[in-house]
């Protein structure tokens, strides 16, 4: 099931929720809507579902305006952020519930609704819990049982909203990697909101990064990542370090270090560069800039250094394997020297933060 979306616009009061949303999702992908918080990728997926109605512009599935059309009659399966389950019910209950309240000309027999329940639960690896209810489950487990539930129905469009918010580090990672399988499987086209960067990046084929109502970028995680459209998209996938600059004849100017800056007019400017693209050296080699060695931090498989410019006194972060550093070993206080591999460089007019 392909979906369109043409002009959406959303007001609440005086505030815009979505700003002329332009969007097409293809059949059978999983795509990420990524953004802070109120940046309206909620309003759009529920829009979407047909749980909220846009003030204009129009939302096609396969070709068909919706736009007007009741949520039931969508054919969208929906997951929360807070699994939605009935308690008084059990696991075999909770998702049977979708198909027991079919109107009857639709609704399947017991016999069926029994084998595409135990269906679900064996594709959600859960069959075990059947009968278990969901106060005596782990919170991945209840969000499994929400998923089953909305597949119950036989949605063509699956919608998660922060399926995984609620969730501890370690099982968000395990079921995000468990959701990207079982989609490569059912082929479902689905939508997911979230604000976490590294979990859109893991799970999606395409990511719309969202800002203040609009659509920032498009594009494959790998495209958003490596080539932001915007300092917006830069600054919110992953960390960056900002070095204010000053361009001529198309090169960036840092203190002695020179970058190319084909796209940038002559004047002040900013140059984002990520804190792995930094070689640092104790001997002034090149591009280099000298600074001072503030905090080192092992953190897991890296080593972060935090360090000041010594020209600006401005922070810059840089990052670096645990083996790498291991055969480094800087100190707390030692001055060497950075020397950005790449950096992104915009015209000081057009940044904000």
């Amino acid at each position: 099931m392909s979906i369109e979306i043409k002009g959406i616009n959303k007001q609440f009061g005086t505030f815009t929720a979505l700003n002329h949303i332009n969007l097409d999702i293809q059949t059978g992908e999983l795509l990420a809507l990524l953004g802070p918080s109120g940046c309206g990728k909620t309003t759009l997926l529920r829009i979407i579902a047909g749980l909220e109605t846009p003030d204009s512009g129009q939302i096609l599935f396969h070709g068909e305006d919706t736009t007007d059309t009741h949520v039931r009659e969508r054919q969208v399966g929906f997951v929360f952020q807070h699994y939605a389950l009935f308690r008084h019910m059990t696991v075999f209950e909770n998702v049977a519930f979708g198909l027991r309240v079919r109107p009857r000309k639709t609704r399947p027999s017991e016999a069926e609704i029994k084998r595409k329940v135990h269906e679900l639960l064996g594709l959600v690896q859960l069959d075990w819990l059947a009968d278990r209810y969901p106060a005596q489950l782990s919170g991945g487990q209840r969000q499994r049982i929400a998923l089953a539930r909305a597949l119950a129905v036989e949605p063509k469009v699956l919608l998660l909203d922060e399926p995984f918010g609620a969730l501890d580090t370690k099982v968000r990672k395990e079921l995000r990697r468990w959701l990207r399988r079982l989609h490569d499987e059912m082929h479902i086209t689905s939508v997911f909101v979230t604000h976490d960067q590294e979990e859109a990046l893991e799970v999606a084929d395409r990511v719309v990064v969202m800002n203040k109502g609009k659509i920032e970028q498009i594009g494959s995680p790998d495209t958003v990542y490596d080539q932001p459209a915007s300092q917006f998209v830069y600054q919110f996938l992953g960390n960056v370090n900002l070095f204010h600059s000053r361009v001529q004849a198309g090169f960036a100017e840092i203190g002695e270090a020179r970058w190319p800056a084909p796209d940038t007019h002559d004047g002040q400017a900013v140059a984002f560069v990520r804190p792995h693209d930094i070689d640092i050296d104790r001997t002034q080699v090149g591009n280099a800039l000298p600074v001072v060695i503030n905090h080192i931090r092992a953190i897991g498989p890296m080593v972060r250094l935090e360090m000041t410019l010594q020209d600006t006194q401005e922070i810059v972060e840089a990052e670096m394997p645990r083996d790498a550093y291991a055969g480094r070993q800087f100190k707390e206080g030692e001055r060497v020297f950075i020397r950005p591999r790449q950096a992104k460089v915009f015209a000081k007019e057009d940044y904000a933060i």
